[in-house]
């Protein structure tokens, strides 16, 4: 039943451009900033919760335990919870998570390897911007 439904929200072949499609919601969830960084460093080897949280800079308490719960129910992390005092909580990449190691990893790389680039468009952007609205002033009126 349920595959029949996706059957039918993605006929006639699975399709992330179609808002109806499940394969959206599995793009929308690979597509995170999170979900990118904590599956980057998952790639490495297992880490326990404080050292993804000092891993991933700039990640909130509830944003982490959020991603990691999703990851989770999704299939691409293994919580395992040691039976220790006190508690040792560990995260891994499962076999699915595990074959996004290479896509995520080149989405990185291509990061640091371009951002110089990026940042110099956005600077060019920026002056084309500051000097059209330059341009539209008009003498005699208050913008101008």
């Amino acid at each position: 039943m349920v595959r029949n439904a996706v059957s039918k929200a993605c006929a006639p072949e699975p399709n992330v451009l179609s808002p109806h499609c499940p394969t959206r919601l599995v793009l929308d969830l690979v597509a995170d900033k999170w979900t990118t960084l904590v599956i980057y460093l998952l790639s490495q080897g297992s880490r326990r919760y404080g050292e993804l949280q000092r891993g991933v800079g700039g990640i909130s308490q509830k944003m982490l335990t959020q991603t990691l719960r999703r990851l989770e129910e999704d299939g691409l992390v293994l919580r395992v919870v040691y039976p220790e005092v006190p508690p040792r909580t560990e995260y891994s990449l499962t076999e699915l998570g595990a074959t996004l190691k290479e896509p995520l990893g080149a989405l990185c790389l291509w990061a640091v390897a371009h951002f110089h680039e990026v940042e110099k468009a956005r600077k060019a952007a920026s002056r084309k911007r500051a000097k059209g609205a330059e341009t539209l002033r008009v003498p005699g009126t208050l913008a101008g």
